[in-house]
């Protein structure tokens, strides 16, 4: 989209001062929203702080320079600015003192834990590689239960592994399916959820798990509530495209999403990405569950972080018609 059309809708009210946490200035506000009276007229009903209608989950770091480097003050920003997610990939490393305090506050401002990352290779070995290790896999995914059961959250993200060579496709995901129904045993009964996701091979070659059939097939046959997707659509345009369809197909095992527009896996309006459609179609089919942000920022700075919540302000805003 291009950078004309997205400020042709810009959002009429970016001062997301509501507690006196946030402080934009008009200035700074009026350079990057800058519209005509007409083209304000057309501009969506959605307005900064308001609760966005679904759950983008920010990282931390999205809104530094706003918020500072302290961890619960960016929670806050998010919560101010209408998040009600957060993405962050290595919580579970993170010391017990410090999760602690992060999920209590998450529960006090009503933000969701999204999927943060484990490491699927135990002993020198990942879960394509062979089935010897799937008792070790299957406590060591219960231990990741745990700790998420602490910070209030459900969902966990695994990458399976490489393409191993002398090792076909069929025994790869013959070892995976028998690993994950050793580790669902464990997973199952904690309420959380395992996560697959498939990486383009172009930014990540030479691992086994790239497009959702593949994921969703491997689901099938793990026949666990426990073990579903995490679509990521940056990674989806790449390797397959044709992204709404491919939900559609997927719906029963997709149960979050990672965001990012291509090329460059920044913000959404950025590249080729229909976002607004994509959040729409989510909305109205009843999506629940977290869209991690993963991707950077088109600016830096605080101009680059009001950019950010312009973008999904706008693409948020898609029961409101505009025109070209």
């Amino acid at each position: 989209m291009k950078k004309t059309t997205h400020d042709a809708h810009a959002i009429q009210n970016t001062d997301l001062n509501r507690r006196g946490f946030l402080s934009i200035g008009a200035a700074a506000t009026a350079g990057l929203f800058a519209a005509s009276n007409a083209a304000q007229a057309q501009a969506p009903s959605a307005t900064a702080g308001k609760k966005f209608k679904l759950k983008y989950a920010p990282t931390f770091g999205a809104f530094e320079a706003h918020a500072g480097k302290d961890p619960i003050a960016q929670l806050n920003f998010m919560a101010e600015a209408g998040f009600s997610a957060l993405l962050d990939g290595g919580f579970l490393n993170k010391p017990q003192e410090l999760q602690d305090k992060l999920a209590k506050e998450m529960e006090k401002l009503g933000i969701t834990l999204g999927g943060p990352y484990c490491s699927t290779t135990l002993g020198g070995q990942s879960l394509v590689a062979g089935t010897d290790k799937k008792a070790d896999y299957a406590k060591h995914y219960k231990g990741v239960c745990e700790k998420l059961k602490r910070a209030n959250g459900k969902w966990f993200l695994v990458v399976p592994g490489a393409l191993l060579k002398g090792m076909t496709m069929e025994q790869m995901t013959a070892n995976l399916i028998e690993n994950l129904k050793a580790i669902m045993k464990e997973v199952e009964p904690t309420g959380c959820i395992m996560t697959l996701e498939p990486l383009n091979p172009r930014n990540h070659a030479g691992l086994f798990l790239t497009k959702i059939p593949q994921a969703m097939e491997i689901c099938k046959a793990v026949n666990s509530p426990s073990c579903k997707i995490v679509n990521d659509l940056y990674h989806q345009q790449i390797t397959e495209g044709d992204l709404i369809p491919n939900i559609k197909a997927a719906w029963d095992y997709i149960a979050h999403y990672h965001l990012g527009d291509t090329p460059g896996r920044k913000e959404p309006t950025t590249g080729e990405i229909n976002y607004r459609s994509i959040f729409k179609y989510l909305h109205e089919k009843g999506f629940d569950g977290v869209l991690g942000m993963e991707h950077g920022k088109s600016k830096g700075g605080k101009e680059g972080e009001l950019a950010l919540l312009h973008a999904y302000r706008w693409c948020d805003a898609f029961d409101t018609p505009y025109k070209i």
